[in-house]
């Protein structure tokens, strides 16, 4: 798999351990974009003409990619965006709660807040116990948190503090049967994960194509189930808004009618597919899993600290992972790897636990664990 390094443009100097927070591209992908910027620039009326058909294309694409029904997605440019979308659009106010944990990403948390503050709402973080036991047990602790005032539950597939895996589809299930809406951030999903979008009931599903499948940055689908499309509301206002009942169009409309914009990297999401299929992305993950739970296990024992799930269990996450690390100041430690040694890589304190999350892509290999485990042992030990 370390070969694949050489399929993308990296700097050769440095050792990126932080695909979760910004990924970078295979070539093949890149130079894709590349064309299209060409394309459109050469004729621009003739590009902008064949928008429609090209875009269906590349939807009918990522629909099998993800397992769900091409009229069921709308692009977004990032998981943020298509989040405030449903965020924005419930009409939620005094008396209703939103239910979510402790261990989402602070952007939507805010994006909550926000809301709560302006149409009276409760927006409710429950904590949940770590580590983790079992799939079920999680579910229970998160249902301590309902009420009969819970409306909607809010919470991410993949967790960024914590990086560990959610049964969204084992909440979504229960939350369906007690008639709650559903909200997921995949921000981390698409890609490092297989996905049945269809499969795992969520009513409203948004996930990054720009971390871990291979894509452009400003890719990202928002998945809505057709029973709830017509909850959607425009965050923009322009041609596409009718005044009129909403219907199943009006979901694609409201959520892509942006007026004019680039699309190109939306038009290069088939060549990060393919890229994916040629290199068995599927061993790709394996491979890249076994790396990220050996530095885990190591970091571990350097720290005398157990991970946030069993640690004989790493199902909990997939190629991104949180590992303790010694008692050390973070800061320095993060700009000594980053000055010193030339490793990137996140680092937090998260409900006490000093800890760096992991993340491994294809362009890295065995040698890149050596150095980033050698390096924190220098540095802290």
């Amino acid at each position: 798999m370390s070969s694949l390094r050489d399929l993308y443009l990296i700097d050769p100097t440095f050792t990126l351990f932080n695909n979760g927070s910004v990924g970078t591209v295979p070539r093949p992908v890149l130079e894709a974009l590349i064309r299209l910027e060409q394309e459109m620039e050469f004729h621009p009326g003739k590009f902008f003409r064949l928008i429609g058909p090209r875009m269906t294309e590349v939807r009918q694409q990522v629909a099998e990619f993800l397992g769900a029904t091409p009229a069921n997605l709308s692009f977004v440019v990032n998981t943020t965006m298509g989040l405030n979308y449903p965020i924005r659009s419930l009409q939620l106010g005094p008396g209703d709660e939103v239910l979510s944990t402790d261990q989402e990403y602070g952007a939507l948390n805010n994006a909550w807040r926000y809301m709560a503050k302006q149409r009276g709402f409760t927006y409710i973080n429950h904590p949940i116990r770590v580590p983790m036991s079992t799939r079920e047990a999680f579910v229970d602790n998160l249902w301590e948190g309902v009420t009969p005032r819970t409306k909607v539950i809010f919470l991410s597939h993949i967790t960024s503090p914590t990086a560990l895996i959610w049964p969204v589809d084992l909440v979504c299930a229960r939350a369906r049967r007690e008639g709650i809406l559903t909200i997921v951030d995949g921000a981390h999903a698409p890609g490092q994960i297989p996905l049945k979008l269809d499969e795992i009931g969520a009513d409203f599903y948004v996930g990054n194509l720009h971390k871990w499948a291979c894509s452009p940055k400003g890719t990202a689908i928002l998945y809505a189930r057709p029973e709830v499309q017509h909850l959607i509301d425009p965050l923009i206002i322009g041609w596409p808004w009718r005044d009129e009942p909403p219907d199943a169009k009006h979901f694609l409309d409201y959520v892509e009618g942006l007026g004019t914009r680039d699309v190109c990297s939306f038009l290069a999401i088939p060549q990060a597919l393919r890229f994916m299929r040629e290199h068995n992305w599927d061993q790709v993950r394996a491979e890249c899993h076994e790396l990220a739970a050996q530095a885990q296990r190591r970091l571990c024992e350097m720290a005398g600290r157990p991970p946030l799930h069993p640690i004989d269990d790493t199902s909990w996450f997939s190629q991104m992972c949180l590992a303790p690390l010694p008692d050390t100041d973070l800061g320095q430690l993060s700009s000594r790897l980053y000055e010193r040694h030339r490793i990137e890589a996140v680092m937090w304190s998260w409900n006490g636990h000093k800890a760096i999350r992991i993340s491994v892509q294809a362009y890295l290999g065995q040698a890149d664990i050596e150095r980033l485990i050698e390096a924190i042992r220098q540095e802290t030990c």
